[in-house]
């Protein structure tokens, strides 16, 4: 066991591991932030996808060793149920999720996306968001919430996409 300083959401965190133990079981087992989902363990799925610097990575691929200072982002520091942020109010406002289960990790891909383009062309998001799959076809929809917070942003919304905190962390 090892312990890494790991700063999630804002809050640094302290937690003790087996240097291989995957960023997604510490998220979930350790800091209680179950947003990412265990999908298909292969980084080949993108329900465990979160933000690690700014970039959407699969949490299931990372060993929580390789993170070092680098800021990790989950769907829970985008907003809360009360005061979502803005791409989960427009996942929300675009009925994005049917059962759910991927839906936080194309949150954070998209929010990847839009911190680096906040204007992305309708191709530029298929593109980013290709990774992530939703076994229940809504990603008509969920193009539709990204380029819905992207319009948001653009008109002056909050700035939910650059990884700014407002949950639980």
């Amino acid at each position: 066991m090892t312990t890494y300083h790991l700063r999630v959401n804002g809050r640094e965190h302290a937690v003790d591991t087996d240097p291989d133990t995957p960023l997604l079981y510490v998220l979930r087992n350790e800091l209680q932030l179950d947003g990412a989902k265990f999908g298909c363990g292969l980084g080949q799925c993108g329900a465990c996808t979160v933000t690690l610097d700014g970039a959407a990575v699969m949490s299931c691929m990372v060993p929580v060793a390789t993170v070092g200072s680098r800021p990790v982002g989950t769907v829970e520091g985008l907003g809360s149920a009360k005061v979502p942020g803005v791409l989960q109010q427009a996942f929300i406002d675009e009925q994005a999720a049917q059962c759910g289960y991927c839906i936080a990790g194309m949150i954070m891909r998209a929010t990847s996306l839009l911190a680096h383009n906040a204007a992305p062309s309708d191709a530029e998001i298929r593109k980013h968001m290709m990774p992530n799959l939703c076994r229940c076809g809504t990603h008509m929809r969920i193009l539709r919430a990204v380029r819905r917070a992207a319009d948001t942003l653009k008109a002056g919304g909050a700035h939910a996409a650059s990884g700014k905190t407002g949950g639980k962390a």
